[in-house]
């Protein structure tokens, strides 16, 4: 349990996702996603915006969860209404300040698939994890797998002494990102190893 000003407060999940799913089924894997964190007993901090914001969001309401968006002061009302799952808000003046606000309170990572944003928040976070705090960085779901294996296979994203990855987590469905979630002593790469049936996983093991 974390304190702040001398209050108790829940951990937070942030979570990164994209406006358009990749499919009807990845959405639905956020917001089984979002449904796990708040009955562990996280707030979700997201973009608060629609996609798999919404989803995530969506499932954490579900389960009586908090879920607080964090945007742009300067681009809210270009990008529109929060969706209606939003228990709180955040607004900050520039990409850095934003990025540094989700990893600052972060306990847990949550990133799926997205556009170029949702890419440069993942990137950021496991360059956090590994040089900064080792904060637990999950990719979940079909598309971001696929990512984690091509970030892999050319070399982007590699084990060193200085740059461990022991902080990736890897769930391709939500029954195995419940499981893994909530048993800490199956946490890490676990289903990269146990799971050879799912292509997506298959390929990120690549």
């Amino acid at each position: 349990m974390k304190y702040r000003n001398g209050t108790v407060q829940k951990p937070t999940a942030v979570f990164f996702g994209g406006v358009v799913p990749a499919s009807p089924a990845e959405d639905r894997l956020a917001e089984e996603v979002g449904m796990t964190l708040a009955s562990a007993g996280f707030r979700l901090l997201h973009g608060g915006y629609n996609g798999l914001m919404e989803a995530a969001a969506r499932g954490a309401a579900a389960k009586g969860g908090a879920a607080v968006a964090v945007t742009l002061a300067d681009k809210h009302a270009e990008w529109g209404d929060f969706n209606p799952h939003v228990t709180g808000e955040v607004h900050l003046p520039d990409i850095g300040a934003r990025i540094n606000h989700y990893l600052d309170a972060a306990d847990v990572v949550v990133a799926m698939g997205g556009g170029v944003g949702t890419l440069h928040e993942l990137t950021a976070a496991c360059y956090y994890a590994g040089a900064i705090r080792p904060v637990p960085v999950w990719i979940t779901g079909p598309t971001a797998l696929r990512l984690l294996a091509y970030l892999r296979r050319n070399k982007w994203l590699v084990e060193t002494p200085t740059r461990p990855l022991g902080f990736l987590r890897t769930a391709a469905t939500a029954a195995s990102f419940a499981a893994q979630f909530h048993e800490p002593s199956t946490r890490g790469e676990s289903e990269l190893a146990g799971q050879a049936a799912s292509p997506a996983v298959q390929e990120a093991r690549a």
